[in-house]
């Protein structure tokens, strides 16, 4: 279950959901987001994935949640910028996260829908390695061979509440831990940002149309 609405809402979820149980599916897995339900000043992170896993629940699906924090494909918003040499907006400053490899966390959703070893299991699935938005930067640089700047994007007012508070926590440091996971259901150790990147080298240097 894969839903990345423009303005976070469970609406997209839920009718999913929906369709699901009238077709008599058994398992969910949900690609849902780390540190959803925690709460930051007032308010849930990510409160549109806590709706979603709590209706599967409630639901009585078979399930596996997965969390991952920020994917490190993500850079790849940011090809034009990088290809004009202009900055990239950095929006957690000092704040560190276990950037994972979106292929590792395809790998565990592949697992946990073909078994059922990991039914009724939440993964937080990191990277192995705490990195700020500027280490990033300083890594794809490296293997790029070229300027990678980034800039402060300043207040997050012009964002969506919910992608606000979401932010906000991961500044405070909220999601600036590693965990096992990934290892403990491939087999093998979580992918690095610099692999993922050599990997997508040519991502950053194509043309964008």
């Amino acid at each position: 279950l894969v839903t990345v609405p423009p303005v976070p809402t469970a609406d997209h979820d839920l009718a999913l959901l929906t369709a699901a149980r009238a077709a008599g599916v058994r398992k969910i897995v949900k690609l849902s987001a780390i540190g959803s339900g925690e709460r930051f000043e007032g308010a849930t992170v990510g409160a549109w994935h806590l709706a979603a896993e709590e209706a599967i629940e409630a639901d009585g699906f078979v399930w596996t949640m997965l969390r991952p924090p920020s994917f490190a494909s993500n850079l790849l918003w940011y090809r034009a910028a990088i290809q004009a040499g202009e900055p990239i907006p950095d929006m957690t400053g000092d704040a560190r996260q276990a950037v994972v490899d979106p292929r590792d966390v395809a790998a565990v959703a592949v697992d946990a829908l073909t078994g059922d070893a990991h039914d009724g299991r939440r993964y937080d699935l990191t990277g192995p390695e705490l990195l700020t938005f500027a280490d990033q930067a300083a890594i794809l640089e490296r293997v790029l061979e070229r300027p990678v700047r980034t800039t402060d994007a300043g207040p997050l007012d012009g964002l969506p509440a919910g992608m606000r508070t979401g932010i906000g926590w991961a500044r405070a440091g909220g999601a600036a831990y590693v965990t096992d996971h990934v290892p403990r259901v491939l087999g093998r150790p979580a992918g690095t940002f610099e692999r993922w990147a050599r990997d997508h080298r040519e991502a950053f240097t194509a043309a964008v149309s």
